[in-house]
Parts: structure tokens; sequence; C-alpha cells
């Protein structure tokens, strides 16, 4: 009762102190009462809860029936004190202290920032930052017109469905974790920690060291939720290390105004496997902007990778996507390959956007390295896609990392508008025909793009596709279409 006597004396005082005396209406003196005698009800409610909980923890009491009213709390700690509530009723203690938690951490500056769907946490004095990440990305995919009924199916997916967090301590460490639970399975994928700072009038440089997703090419530099097309161009799938796109190593970059440079040391992506020696690649891009505008780029860019396969890792064998990702009987084989020893691949891209149309092609090559004195095995693709927003919006493109990203939307439907509308082309081919057992393929793809907001869309993919495998279920000349859907959040 001592607080709450001295919180009505300070009301008293606050009321008549004459710099508050300026002429305060009828209305604002009454306001003021009613404010500060809410606040007062609050506070005694709290304390006769927190009083009443601790007498109870230090002498037990009879529990009156739940129909009796409260007895006041006693004067004198020697005498019996009955909870102002029954038991069950009282609320917890861990849950006060959070709340008090929250209230202090908001008035010393604590601030939330809510971005592309989940908040961004910072500490007061900006030290500390974190943020949930995510994706899910589900797929519906219709094959029909092969002459092989096993190749029109239908079937549904998740491509991706991730879960993870990004963070950092003070302006140079940051670190990033995500794991993937797409097609019933749990897969580390990008798990890193890094660190960053400026580098004079040149630029800025981070390394990062954990698991890496690879900076190979344009599309193979995108993450699955940004690609224009539901499955990435055969350059970005078919020219690339055996290890596929991560791997456990270190990555520094370099930035500077107009692009970028990185190189890439890593062994195998995360397994179980420490009985034999990892493989080793390195991999190395750089990308430039010898035009950048706010409306336009033009973008630049050469890749290449280097790999020595460790002596149980010497399957070359590659079945790769060419009408959709969830039909695996739909496929550009090379047939079963095995001894190699390594390989090397290079590519290079070339393209930009001016307004609301992009275009972007992308070539590449794979020597497949064999023992036994074989000559080594060549892989080709080559791609052009091309894009345009109806609505007027940018394309996504990150001049920084030379890829895509998620887009800017002008007018979200949540905010009244119709969102950002994109019509998407692309032709692609890849050829293994280098292997007496290697097919080939190409498909072209037209398609549209929904962006909801800045993280929420929806793509729709018609592909026509031919395949002439050598090797396999599906041998011979063969073709036909799929229509393909996917809904995706990205957080």
């Amino acid at each position: 009762m001592t607080v709450l006597k001295t919180a009505c004396a300070l009301v008293a005082l606050v009321a008549a102190t004459p710099a508050l005396a300026q002429a305060p209406s009828q209305d604002d003196l009454a306001a003021l009462v009613r404010q500060q005698a809410a606040e007062i009800a609050a506070l005694r409610a709290r304390l006769d809860r927190i009083e009443g909980v601790q007498a109870s923890a230090a002498q037990p009491v009879p529990l009156a029936p739940q129909a009796t009213p409260p007895v006041a709390l006693a004067a004198s700690p020697q005498q019996v004190i009955t909870p102002p509530f029954a038991p069950q009723l009282v609320s917890p203690g861990p849950a006060d202290r959070d709340i008090g938690r929250a209230r202090e951490a908001n008035a010393s500056g604590v601030t939330t920032e809510w971005g592309a769907g989940l908040p961004v946490f910072r500490s007061a004095d900006g030290v500390f930052t974190y943020k949930p990440r995510g994706r899910i990305l589900t797929d519906v995919s219709s094959t029909f017109g092969s002459r092989y009924d096993a190749r029109n199916i239908t079937t549904t997916g998740m491509r991706a469905l991730r879960l993870g967090l990004e963070g950092g301590v003070g302006t140079h460490f940051f670190y990033q974790f995500e794991s993937d639970f797409s097609e019933n399975e749990v897969d580390v994928v990008t798990a890193f920690i890094g660190w960053r700072n400026k580098l004079g009038k040149i630029g800025d440089y981070d390394v990062r060291a954990g698991h890496l997703f690879n900076d190979r090419g344009f599309e193979g530099s995108t993450g699955s939720d940004s690609t224009p097309f539901m499955e990435r161009t055969v350059v970005s799938t078919a020219i690339i290390p055996q290890r596929g796109f991560y791997g456990i190593g270190i990555m520094p970059r370099l930035f500077w105004k107009s692009g970028h440079a990185s190189l890439t040391v890593t062994g195998d992506r995360v397994d179980g496997n420490q009985a034999t020696s990892d493989s080793r690649t390195a991999l190395a891009r750089v990308h430039w902007n010898p035009i950048k505008t706010d409306r336009g780029v033009l973008h630049l860019g050469l890749w290449g990778f280097d790999e020595a396969l460790a002596s149980g890792a010497t399957s070359l064998t590659r079945n790769t996507v060419i009408g959709g990702r969830f039909n695996g009987a739909l496929r550009v084989s090379t047939g079963t390959l095995t001894g190699g020893t390594g390989t090397t691949g290079y590519g290079a891209e070339v393209g930009g956007y001016v307004g609301p149309f992009w275009l972007m092609g992308e070539a590449g090559r794979r020597d497949a390295h064999l023992d036994g004195g074989r000559p080594d095995f060549t892989s080709k693709a080559w791609s052009l896609s091309g894009g345009w927003f109806l609505t007027g919006d940018l394309p996504p493109y990150n001049p920084r990392l030379g890829s895509f990203g998620q887009p800017r939307v002008l007018k979200s439907i949540f905010d009244g508008g119709p969102g950002a509308i994109e019509l998407t082309a692309r032709y692609e081919n890849l050829d293994y025909t280098d292997l007496l057992t290697g097919g080939r393929g190409w498909a072209a793809t037209v398609g549209a793009n929904w962006y909801l907001n800045s993280f929420i869309r929806f793509q729709f993919n018609v592909v026509h596709w031919n395949t002439d495998n050598r090797a396999g279920d599906f041998t011979g000349p063969d073709d036909g279409q799929t229509v393909g859907t996917r809904i995706a959040v990205t957080f």
C-alpha cells in the first residue's frame, strides 16, 4: 500500500505543479486523472497477485471455495493471507517476468522491423541482429504427349520447405543456417559464419566458412525461390561439380561499385561419411556491370571450376531435368559412367534489363576426366531467357551478386494494387552425345509469374520438351508437354 500512496501523492503533486498550470482545460485534467487511476489500478492488481502468491508459497493456506469473495491482504506478515484467486487462476510468475522483460526491452530501445514476412530483431545498441528465414515452394506438374505412357504422369511435390535463421554481431560478424524438409527428408543446406569489412576506396569484402551455396553462373547463383522459371536452366543443372550446389569450405568475396568476384574452395557437401577423403572443388566467378542506371543494367559474367574426385566418388552418371523436377522419368541421361577422376567446367553470362524487360543468355561446358587413358567426356549446354513485367515493375536483378532476388513490387495486392505480373520465355539445349551412351535434349518454356507482394507469388509454366536418349528405359526420340504450377512464399 506504500507504493499506492506514493503514486497517488505523485499524481497530486504533478497536478499542482505550476509548470503544468498553463491553462489546461477541465477535459484535459479529467483525462489525466482517469489515465493515472487506470495505471494505479493495474499496479495494485499486479501487486496483490505477486504478494498473494509469495505468501501462499511461504505458508500453506486452506483454499476458500471459488464462490467466496477474495479476502484482503493482511497488513501483518504474521497473519494468515488468503490468495486473491484460486491457484489455477493465478497468473504464473514466469509469464509476469516475461511481460516485464518485454516492457523493459521496449523501453530500452529494442526494435522489431517487419520486412519480407517475418520480423528483424535489433538490440537497442545495434550490436545484435536476428531474423528468421524460410521458404515454402509447392509444385504440381502434369506431363502428356510422350510416346512412353510411363512419362505421362501427374505429380505433386515440395520444391523447397526450409526453415532457418540469420543474424549478426556488430558490423563485421554474421551467420546463417537453413535446413530443408522437402521430399520428406531433412537436409542441411546453407550453414556458415562470416566476416565482412570495408576495403578502402575499392569497395568491401566478406569471407564465409561453412556449408556454402555455389556462386556459379547467373541462375546457378540464384536461389530456388527467386528463379524466373520453376526449374533452373540446364546450364545450371548440368555444367556443375559432381558434388552439386553445396560444399563445405571457405568463400572470400570482393565487391565494388560495378561488380563482384568470388573464390570458393570446398570439400563434399554435408554427409556422414568420414571413412574416405572428400573430393576437392575450386570455383571462381566474376561479374561486371559496365552499364548501370536506375532503369537499366548490362550484365557480363565468367565462371569456372576444377574438381578432383575422391577414390570413392568415381561415378559421373548424370540424369538432368529437362521438363520438370517432379517427373523422374523425364530426364536427359549420360548412361552409366564410372571411373571418373575429376571434372573441369566453365561458362559465360551476358544479359541485362531495360525498364520492365530483361534478357539473359548463358552457355557452359564441362569436361569429365576418366581413368585408364580414356578421353575426356564433354557436356555442353546453353540457354536464352527473357521476361516482361506487364505492371511496369523492374526485374529483381541484384547488381551486388549478379543474380536474381526477390522483387520490389510497386503495388502489392495487400495495398489495393494488382501486384506484379511477369511473362517469361526460355529456350535451353543440352548435349551429352560426346559419350556413346549419352543423350541430348532441348526445351522451350513459356510462363507467367504473379507476385502478390515481394515474398508471395504464383508461377505457371508450359514446357515443350524433346529428348533423345541412348541408354535407359526411354531411348530414342521423344517429345511432349509438361504443365506446372507453383505457390511460393519466401521470408
